[in-house]
């Protein structure tokens, strides 16, 4: 009687050790992949269920999307101009199991593979192709990260190019660059306007040769708005045409 009591209390001592140990609850966003005597069993979660103690053995998996900030790389462009360039994945586990069995660490050997290949792909293009077509650059990064990371359950699902830093001297010939146009866009701006300005007189010129008396009025015209400044001195020019008359009265009389 006093063995079956004292075997009940051991038992019941050792249920509640153990209990603990074998109730797991998981989020909605986790998983956990149960290793049972060291080979894979099954994927559990979310929720709450039983793992048998000393037996088995959880790995608990997180499938929210990860944020890597790749680090800056030093790279040598197709036309040989050496630049940092740094970049942002953005990944998920779909398959738990793959993430734990096929690789060690999923998020450093994402990691890795993210920047050589931003090494290798960016190190194939132009830098004029690297500066203004990072759209296509950044899907073909994502292709080639997804590709590589899928045996290991990963899904790389944006990979985007942040900052591309240039040398000084680059930097120092792109605004030599930029002045030049905008000097070359003035110049062609201003020979425009003198263009137009030629015509114009042009057309004004031909006007005034068929009517000569519309000088006579441009003439009072200009006289009336010098007139209405508060001036001392006033330039006006006479046409020639008004003193001819009076110029072949003094010849005659010579």
């Amino acid at each position: 009687m006093i063995l079956g009591i004292v075997l009940g209390v051991a038992g019941f001592i050792l249920l509640m050790i153990l209990l603990p140990s074998s109730i797991k609850i998981l989020r909605e966003y986790e998983r956990g992949v149960i290793f049972r005597f060291g080979r894979l069993s099954a994927t559990r979660g979310p929720g709450i269920f039983l793992i048998i103690p000393f037996a088995d053995k959880m790995i608990k998996v997180d499938l929210r999307t990860v944020t890597l900030d790749v680090p800056p790389q030093d790279i040598i462009t197709k036309d040989n101009v050496p630049v940092k360039v740094n970049a942002v994945a953005y990944f998920r586990v779909m398959d738990p199991e793959k993430s734990v069995i096929s690789i060690e660490n999923y998020r450093v050997a994402t990691s890795q593979i993210s920047q050589t290949t931003l090494r290798s792909v960016l190190g194939q293009a132009e830098l004029d192709e690297l500066l203004s077509a990072r759209d296509k650059l950044n899907k073909e990064l994502q292709v080639i990260i997804d590709e590589q990371t899928d045996p290991w359950g990963v899904k790389v699902s944006i990979v985007e190019i942040k900052d591309v830093e240039l040398p000084q001297t680059i930097q120092r010939a792109f605004a030599r660059q930029a002045e030049a146009e905008r000097e070359r866009r003035a110049k062609i701006i201003n020979a425009e306007g003198e263009l137009q300005a030629s015509e114009k007189l042009s057309a004004a010129a031909e006007i005034l040769t068929k009517f000569p008396a519309s000088i006579q009025l441009r003439f009072l015209q200009t006289l009336k708005e010098i007139a209405s400044e508060q001036n001392s001195t006033i330039v006006f020019p006479v046409p020639i045409d008004l003193l001819q008359a009076f110029i072949n009265k003094m010849s005659d009389k010579k």
